[in-house]
């Protein structure tokens, strides 16, 4: 009886500090790791990826991107997520990241674009993912990644001001080509 009474203090007090500390254990505990693995994601996707063609770098200068040739689409199954690892995949659920019914079309690491081969990247959708790799590029992915993390957790992900900015891209480019 001792014993079950001193696991479950302990689970308790476990679940307290993480209740008191969890900004602090996504800073230095899951950033790094979701960050490598965005980086290596974004160098596989420059790799891979084929370059805007002439519209569409025209519409990445427009939005403001230095440098719209660096800019790579690349068409996916379904958009990259480190589900191999438990610890963001569990904090990547908790936001609505990825989970139950959330279908993630497209996804901009650095200069790469993923998108579903099944989501037609139009004006105003393009335009969207490019206001993300504006983002980057003003920044750095690390900020960028820093900043949505804990915007997703506190504002959710149509709240997030990074969503926010890019929301009104499809709005001003609502138009297709």
């Amino acid at each position: 009886m001792k014993a079950r009474k001193l696991v479950l203090i302990s689970l308790f007090a476990v679940i307290v500090v993480a209740a008191l500390f969890y900004q602090e254990i996504i800073a230095r505990v899951l950033l790094p790791q979701y960050i490598e693995w965005a980086r290596e994601t974004d160098q596989k996707g420059l790799n891979d990826g084929v370059p805007l063609n002439e519209k569409e770098r025209l519409l990445a200068s427009e939005i403001g991107i230095k440098h719209p040739e660096k800019v790579r689409i690349i068409y996916v199954d379904q958009v990259p997520y480190p589900y191999e690892n438990f610890a963001l995949k569990v904090f990547g659920e908790a936001v609505g990241l990825v989970g139950e019914g959330i279908i993630n079309n497209a996804q901009v690491f650095g200069y790469s674009i993923y998108a579903r081969k099944d989501f037609v990247l139009n004006k105003p959708k393009l335009a969207h993912e490019l206001v993300h790799v504006l983002q980057i590029e003003r920044t750095s992915l690390d900020d960028i990644v820093t900043q949505h993390f804990f915007d997703m957790a506190e504002y959710g992900y149509d709240k997030a001001p990074l969503e926010v900015e890019a929301v009104k891209a499809n709005e001003k480019y609502s138009t297709d080509w």
